[in-house]
């Protein structure tokens, strides 16, 4: 029996049971229109914790830390997150001061600097300025209602906040998972994405809840792209209270499916709605291989022709160049027959057999002006499926990026 998934209105990171949260705005960033820069997310019930992190050589001091206090045999209650300064490259004060901010976050919320957990994000090179963590922080008030003050803290470029919440119910028990997430550029995650944060009122199986991140991190963030660039402070956390009650979930049952579901349906939405909101971006790319040796190949496939800078830049331009596709999958170097390739726009077949065949263009380049561009490459050497979701690259990425700091 498959457990159905509902969707939370209005669902954030506070919509599961026991969890609070808020921001508030400390100077980080620049002045802005209902601006936070500092956010707290709270569990009063200790927390079973899983995590993905960065893969980059050099990584900020709150990764470090953050590696350090996540495990099956750890807890937390607490998370704090700063935006507008990435802490990272700042040698050793960066963790001196990442452990300060968990150590006065800590105090504020009455709970153990060892169970509290620090993000960053920003600008690299650059201190924390500890003199405003430590009058801000002790000022905000965390509320089961501050999920959205908690989504706008961690904002940098993004032009929106990213938001979702589901519940299953299991023997009539109402279980929920919520979640958030940043990111608008330098976005090709390995193992994680920027910053998000997923919680859930279940009772899991410390295992089964880094089992179930693991896998659906692996199916969400990193099947995205933005800009082939990855962030030295990606960060991904799962937090289980179990405030909810009823049984343990750990695997091998109804339950333990309908959670991995909704976990999965929540990075998901959280990872496209990255892709979505890229830096310049006016269009979300959708990439689908199907037929493929193998799910890792399909996998890895979609994610090369989601990353392509020239798949990007045809899509922005609306230039149907299906050979721009063929590329993208070819150099993701998976086993594969080119003369057995199909290729669909929009659900427009423009490659046969690994042939152009006869199609209207104009339809196509009508098709490619859409908001969401949906590109399918049929391999057939297999069953194997996998989708990637990246942006359009366009003239605004280039402006913003080449003045960011200045």
């Amino acid at each position: 029996m498959t457990l159905p998934i509902a969707s939370v209105p209005n669902g954030t990171i506070t919509s599961p049971k026991g969890f609070s949260a808020g921001g508030i705005f400390a100077g980080i960033k620049t002045p802005g229109a209902d601006k936070k820069d500092i956010g707290l997310l709270f569990s009063e019930r200790a927390c079973v914790i899983a995590g993905t992190f960065s893969q980059n050589s050099i990584v900020s001091p709150t990764v470090v830390l953050d590696r350090d206090r996540v495990g099956i045999d750890k807890k937390i209650h607490a998370v704090v997150v700063n935006s507008g300064c990435a802490n990272t490259a700042v040698g050793d004060q960066g963790l001196i001061d990442a452990k300060e901010m968990t150590d006065i976050t800590a105090a504020h919320l009455g709970v153990t600097s060892e169970q509290t957990l620090v993000s960053s994000t920003g600008v690299i090179g650059v201190e924390i300025p500890m003199a405003l963590m430590r009058e801000c922080i002790p000022q905000i008030e965390v509320s089961a209602n501050g999920g959205g003050e908690f989504a706008k803290a961690i904002l940098t470029t993004d032009k929106r906040t990213k938001e979702i919440a589901v519940s299953f119910d299991v023997d009539g028990v109402i279980h929920t998972v919520g979640g958030v997430s940043k990111g608008s550029g330098m976005i090709h995650p390995n193992m994680a994405t920027m910053l998000a944060y997923v919680t859930t009122d279940a009772d899991v199986d410390p295992a089964f809840l880094q089992e179930t991140l693991s896998e659906s991190v692996k199916l969400s963030f990193n099947q995205i792209d933005v800009d082939g660039d990855q962030s030295t402070n990606d960060t991904v956390l799962l937090m289980a209270n179990g405030a909810a009650g009823g049984s343990v979930i750990s695997g091998g049952n109804d339950a333990s499916t309908a959670f991995s579901k909704a976990i999965l349906q929540v990075t998901q939405y959280l990872a496209i709605e990255i892709a979505r909101d890229g830096e310049g971006a006016t269009k979300l790319i959708e990439v689908t291989v199907n037929g493929a040796h193998s799910v890792d190949d399909a996998l890895k496939a979609s994610r090369s022709c989601a990353a392509s800078m020239l798949v990007k830049t045809a899509v922005y331009g609306r230039d149907p160049n299906w050979g721009r596709i063929f590329m993208a999958v070819g150099k993701a170097q998976i086993s594969l027959d080119e003369s057995k390739i199909d290729c669909f726009v929009n659900d427009i077949q423009i490659v046969h057999a690994g042939k152009a065949i006869s199609y209207n263009i104009q339809s196509v380049v009508s098709a490619l002006a859409g908001e969401e561009v949906r590109l399918r490459i049929d391999l057939n050497v297999g069953d194997g499926t996998g989708v990637a979701w990246g942006c359009d690259l366009t003239e605004e990425y280039v402006v913003f990026n080449s003045a960011y700091t200045t």
